[in-house]
């Protein structure tokens, strides 16, 4: 669903909110919430921060930063929740006034999809086919791994194993949700992901490469090095390499090329953590597979993020794996 404003309405007429719709869900922030669930802003941070605290919804799912124009006129960057946290809030608030706005949203977003559906019916039908074929691609060259791969007569196919497997775990929802690798992790420095970033300049005609819009990128970086009361958010290598990737493409912390600069960091967090290269020099990660997970990233939603993130360690762990036996 594009970008779309709608005005909300209180039952008594006496409130106006402009309410962003995008992504197939609602946008608010801590200042719209408090009016519509007739609240002050400090008691809606406060459930904000309670929610986050115990888990209930994360951040990187349900905070999006966006420039907006505060009640003073100004523009500042603020922080939109979407309709998740506005209803996690909304329980929590327990108004009339947060009841009537949940129903409004969810009617709103209802008819939205529907409208979405009708337009993109035709497109749905065919990505439906397209993914149907794959499936059955799959199982075929599966089971043909299974029974002729000791005969010798496929031995090229077998080099294609682990991707073949992926896709399979992918499809029945088996894929790695931790990181092998789980030991002091190595931090490279913030000016060190900036001297990459820095040396690929020269490769792209770009005089905007690199310019940061706002703490997008650090924030990123941080964030994979967090914990509480002692024990890390993520505990392997894996799983930080692949939060970084994946925050670093979604926050879109650069005025162009964040999915290179996110491609780079990713290599560049691996490399000092010995993630990137398996025994005799092999290289975890060929350069197919660190594009096609950056595309993959970058076309997903936010919903997706914990599946698309399953996939990037399954791909390090299974790669990772696969080198351990091979050397043996």
């Amino acid at each position: 669903m594009d970008k779309q404003i709608e005005i909300y309405q209180s039952g008594d007429g006496q409130l106006n909110i402009e309410v962003r719709f995008e992504q197939d869900t609602v946008w608010l922030d801590a200042h719209a919430m408090s009016a519509i669930f007739d609240v002050q802003r400090p008691a809606v941070v406060k459930h904000i921060g309670n929610i986050y605290k115990s888990g209930e919804l994360i951040a990187e799912a349900t905070c999006s930063i966006s420039e907006q124009v505060a009640s003073d006129g100004k523009k500042r960057k603020m922080n939109l929740y979407n309709l998740d946290m506005i209803i996690s809030v909304g329980y929590r608030v327990n108004s009339p006034k947060a009841t009537q706005f949940r129903q409004w949203a969810t009617g709103r977003l209802k008819d939205f999809l529907v409208k979405g559906y009708a337009i993109n019916e035709k497109r749905l039908a065919q990505k439906q086919l397209e993914i149907q074929t794959l499936k059955e691609g799959i199982r075929i060259l599966s089971r043909a791994i299974e029974s002729q791969s000791t005969t010798g007569e496929l031995n090229w196919l077998n080099q294609y194993a682990i991707g073949l497997e992926l896709l399979d775990d992918y499809d029945h929802e088996r894929l790695d949700e931790r990181g092998l690798t789980k030991r002091e992790t190595i931090y490279p420095a913030l000016k060190q992901y900036f001297a990459v970033i820095e040396s690929m300049k020269a490769d792209f005609e770009s005089p905007i490469f690199g310019k940061e819009k706002d703490q997008g990128f650090q924030s990123a970086i941080a964030q994979i090095a967090k914990g509480f009361e002692g024990e890390d958010f993520y505990p392997s290598i894996e799983e930080k390499a692949a939060t970084l990737l994946y925050l670093v493409v979604k926050n879109h912390a650069f005025a162009d090329g964040n999915k290179r600069i996110a491609a780079a960091c990713f290599l560049l967090f691996l490399n000092a953590n010995d993630g990137l290269y398996g025994k005799g020099g092999h290289a975890l990660v060929s350069n197919e597979a660190l594009a096609s997970l950056t595309l993959f990233i970058a076309s997903s939603k936010p919903e997706e993020m914990e599946t698309v993130k399953k996939l990037i360690i399954s791909v390090l762990n299974r790669n990772q794996r696969s080198w351990w036996l091979a050397s043996e």
